[in-house]
């Protein structure tokens, strides 16, 4: 068993989509993840409980990480390291060029002001490997200091611990509704959709995992989901059952790149909110809808199947995006 710290009341609520299933033809499910956790929650926090509790099973008293200036993960680590009495360091990087001064002092930033996290900044955007270093070193650092520091990877190489967190959602799904014949999820660092899968597989459901593009391309991403349920597989042996080809990755909605809002984003946000209500972020959630309309649209995804949308929250995001939402499509 791998220490973990309950930061989610389980399960999140798993509701029929009546109206988007009637425009679609197609049974729309959505797994609510998006009220997982605390400050307007998010998928990071099932993650988090897994790298919360090995934090604590080290003692420590600081918790750092990295995210882009918009990171839902960084906001949620802060918010629970508030709650656990942990100080919160996290280091923002410039992932999207050329944004208004609103995206870098609203939404996710405003909340990590207001959570009383440490705010640090790394110049690179695209560096993994360099930004987990930066944070080694301040994490050092802190340790002179008598702080006993935990980090919070971004790069590839450590134990997948946060993928634990949706081998556990895989398993809460099933439970409740076991004939799911596609779940479509947010790919972008892996975990998430790394996670839900070898969980499905370990579990013996042979249901579709779609994986939406949000960081990189088809064939980069579908190699890196490859590499991380690889390594899932020393913490859950039922990642062993995940088979090269059960990786599916989609990229209809990735352009014009990380962080950016393209027109089948900015449809699928429009769909959601006057069909059911529910907001999705421009970044991860509206990307990974949009392929839903897409698939059944080609025939992907079957008339009348049944389908599991992860929606995977970010709504503190969204006001970051204020410009390219307001201007006209």
């Amino acid at each position: 068993m791998h220490p973990r710290t309950q930061i989610v009341t389980h399960p999140t609520p798993l509701a029929l989509a009546p109206r988007l299933s009637e425009k679609l033809g197609a049974e729309i499910h959505i797994k609510r993840d998006d009220l997982a956790g605390p400050s307007i929650g998010g998928n990071k926090a099932r993650q988090l409980e897994y790298y919360f509790g090995a934090a604590q099973a080290q003692d420590a008293d600081t918790i750092l990480i990295t995210g882009a200036v918009q990171s839902n993960f960084a906001r949620l680590t802060a918010a629970v390291a508030q709650a656990q009495g942990m100080h919160c360091v996290v280091q923002l990087e410039d992932r999207v060029p050329g944004k208004s001064e609103r995206y870098h002092r609203s939404g996710n930033v405003l909340l990590l002001q207001l959570l009383g996290a440490e705010l640090l900044y790394y110049p690179d955007g695209e560096d993994e490997a360099g930004a987990d270093a930066a944070l080694h070193a301040k994490a050092d650092e802190l340790a002179t200091q008598g702080r006993r520091p935990y980090v919070i990877h971004l790069s590839e190489g450590h134990p997948p611990l946060g993928a634990l967190g949706y081998v556990d959602a895989a398993h809460e799904i099933l439970d409740e509704h076991a004939d799911f014949d596609t779940f479509v999820v947010a790919s972008g660092s892996g975990s998430t959709h790394a996670g839900l899968l070898a969980g499905l597989r370990g579990a013996g459901s042979n249901a579709r995992v779609i994986g939406s593009c949000v960081r990189r391309a088809k064939s980069e991403q579908s190699a890196r989901i490859a590499r991380v349920t690889g390594r899932l597989q020393d913490l859950y042996p039922g990642a062993a059952a995940v088979r090269p080809d059960d990786i599916e990755i989609w990229e209809g909605a990735f352009a014009p790149g990380y962080g950016k809002l393209g027109g089948p984003a900015r449809t699928a946000i429009e769909m959601m909110a006057q069909y059911e209500g529910l907001i999705l972020d421009p970044v991860y959630t509206a990307k990974s809808f949009a392929a839903i309309p897409a698939l059944v649209e080609t025939g992907d995804i079957s008339k009348g199947s049944k389908v599991c949308f992860i929606h995977t929250g970010g709504l503190a995001a969204l006001f970051a995006y204020e410009n390219d939402l307001s201007a006209p499509s």
